[in-house]
């Protein structure tokens, strides 16, 4: 599928309702299949990476029904079953390495794989952990990335963690209250913390015991269970991005609808980012404003937000000045290398961009529109399409079907704000 965009602007009005947190949905379907009885799952994200999630839980013998609005999800506790066939993740890194430790609670081998991205994606450090836990954990290659055997049951204990990315502490976090014992996790590295937070916001919500200290070291009591909940899943901010960072840089106002400031997703952070670069953001109780204006350069620490680097890449090359985009090694390791990708492909559109270890340094550039790829990045492609809305002449975005994994309403919500933009 391609995206072809011109320049253009956002209509008066402008509305832009968000869809449901990946990140949300994903632990909401593995704690309501890890829960004893049924919850309800109210307006999550139907995508393609939420439909893995669905698909592996499943696998472990969930009963997952579409209803109304939402999921029904009858749990099947803290014993999964043996899938019957290996279980294919597709492209959703998170349900893999969820996955991963919900297959250590089951007496049997589960066999986990994905499409050529999911097999270059790192999981040595939480497969190491789980094989200290009492699992028995092994890569079939011997990379430490899928395809990947587990075998459980995982007992509890000590291990150490190096969670460079957020999700192996996350994956830890989820089963471990099910298991015999208590566990004790090191932390030896972490980065996106506030996806950690999430996790345990869960946690809290079923009344699971643990002892958090301050991130580096994490006591998880065993023995515990998880109770059924019914849950409305809150709007998207890595997907509203987007639409933040296209209000802030065309000059326009956009309403963006379905999200709540007080949810602990981290990327709600870009709007006190904008908004210090010189965008103006208003907050009322349904909605909230964002109108661009003249913006100016900063040094941003995206550490904690590493999903939102495609999106302040293009930000930086509208603002007066210096933008530097930092401490977010880890943006190397998503579904592509995304400070190279970035990089790449704003230079065919006249942007200064150069590379750091861990980020980028973006000049202000006036952007031409030409043929980009989006590398089959799902915040690749909304990225460039953020550029080539803003860009002169017309710019074609490549491999734009990836935005079915968290956004399959992208292009027809920035339709329906008045931007030119067309499927082909």
């Amino acid at each position: 599928m391609l995206l072809k965009v011109g320049k253009s602007n956002a209509i008066k009005g402008a509305r832009a309702r968000i869809p449901g947190s990946k990140s949300h949905t994903i632990r909401a379907l593995f704690i309501s299949s890890l829960a004893w009885g049924e919850s309800r799952i109210l307006q999550p994200l139907v995508s393609d990476d939420t439909l893995s999630a669905v698909k592996i839980c499943e696998s472990f013998g969930a009963g997952i029904i579409a209803e109304g609005e939402g999921y029904a999800v009858k749990g099947f506790g803290q014993n999964p079953q043996v899938p019957e066939d290996v279980v294919h993740v597709g492209n959703s890194g998170t349900s893999l390495r969820l996955g991963l430790s919900v297959a250590a609670l089951a007496e049997g081998y589960t066999v986990f794989t994905g499409d050529e991205h999911i097999r270059r994606r790192p999981l040595g450090p939480l497969v190491d952990a789980l094989n200290d836990l009492g699992a028995t954990a092994f890569t079939t290659r011997g990379n430490g990335m899928a395809p990947v055997v587990i075998k459980g049951r995982m007992k509890g204990g000590k291990t150490r963690i190096n969670a460079y990315t957020s999700q192996f502490l996350s994956s830890l976090l989820i089963s471990c209250p099910l298991l015999e014992n208590d566990t004790e996790i090191d932390v030896i590295t972490l980065n996106e913390v506030p996806y950690v937070e999430m996790t345990l916001w869960w946690l809290d919500k079923q009344g699971i015991k643990y002892e958090n200290e301050d991130f580096k070291k994490i006591y998880i009591y065993g023995g515990q269970e998880y109770k059924e909940f019914d849950m409305y899943i809150p709007g998207d901010f890595s997907s509203a991005t987007f639409f933040i960072a296209l209000a802030a840089i065309s000059g326009d106002e956009i309403v963006l609808e379905n999200l709540d400031i007080n949810d602990p997703q981290g990327d709600k952070m870009v709007l006190s980012i904008l908004e210090s670069m010189g965008a103006k953001v208003e907050y009322r109780e349904s909605c909230i404003v964002v109108k661009g204006d003249r913006l100016t350069g900063m040094e941003i620490d995206m550490n904690y937000i590493p999903d939102a680097l495609p999106a302040m890449a293009v930000v930086g090359c509208f603002a007066e000045g210096e933008t530097r985009l930092v401490n977010v090694p880890q943006a190397r390791i998503k579904e592509t290398d995304r400070i190279s990708v970035m990089c790449h492909e704003l230079r065919k559109m006249g942007a200064s961009v150069s590379e750091l270890p861990d980020g980028l340094i973006i000049r202000k550039s006036r952007l031409k529109g030409c043929e980009v790829d989006g590398h089959h990045d799902h915040r690749v492609v909304m990225a460039l399409t953020v550029a080539g809305l803003n860009a002169e002449g017309d710019t074609l975005v490549k491999t734009a079907e990836a935005i079915n994994v968290t956004f399959p309403d992208f292009a027809y919500l920035v339709k329906r704000c008045g931007y030119d933009i067309n499927v082909l």
